[in-house]
């Protein structure tokens, strides 16, 4: 028994969940959401919940909780929607939007444009912060990662693109000459 699978997907009103063959759709304020289950869950709705359960097939009790959490997923996304922030620290070190391109320039001696996917928007502010904002919570996480492996904080200085609130733990430089 499936301790996340079994707890109930509270609806938000303005947003429909309906299960057609094995396509999952969801419908809010933000957009719309469609994933493929493959026939592992079944679906019902009573009242403004929704109540996953495993089907009788092989391995449906392993997909339980993970479509359970997909689901409460796509209901918050379509409804209030996801971001991420990251901050860029360092000299010179900056970001600018260039239409809906992401423009980096992080040290390297060429810019690094980053175009959005469909469903995903940057927005750059003042401070130097990039905020990635969509529907789909897989996507804006992806994006966020994308963003920050172009050039990640390193661990002596601490310059590069960070998560907002991450703690780079800097490490003690050479030390080798000093007597």
């Amino acid at each position: 028994m499936s301790r996340v699978g079994k707890q109930p997907i509270k609806i938000p009103s303005g947003v429909t969940v309906k299960l057609s063959g094995t396509i999952l759709e969801v419908n809010g304020s933000k957009g719309t959401m469609k994933r493929d289950t493959f026939g592992r869950i079944a679906i019902a709705q009573e009242n403004n919940e929704v109540v996953v359960s495993a089907n009788n097939g092989e391995n449906s009790s392993a997909y339980w909780g993970l479509y359970r959490t997909l689901l409460s997923n796509m209901v918050q996304g379509v409804s209030a929607g996801f971001s991420k922030s990251l901050e860029i620290q360092g000299t010179g070190y900056r970001a600018a939007m260039a239409g809906k391109v992401l423009n980096l320039t992080v040290g390297f001696s060429h810019p690094v444009n980053i175009e959005p996917p469909t469903g995903i928007t940057f927005e750059v502010d003042k401070a130097g912060k990039v905020n990635i904002s969509g529907v789909d919570k897989e996507l804006v996480g992806q994006m966020a990662a994308k963003v920050r492996s172009v050039r990640p904080a390193e661990p002596y200085q601490g310059k590069g693109i960070r998560y907002a609130g991450e703690v780079i733990v800097t490490k003690v430089g050479k030390s080798a000459g000093k007597k």
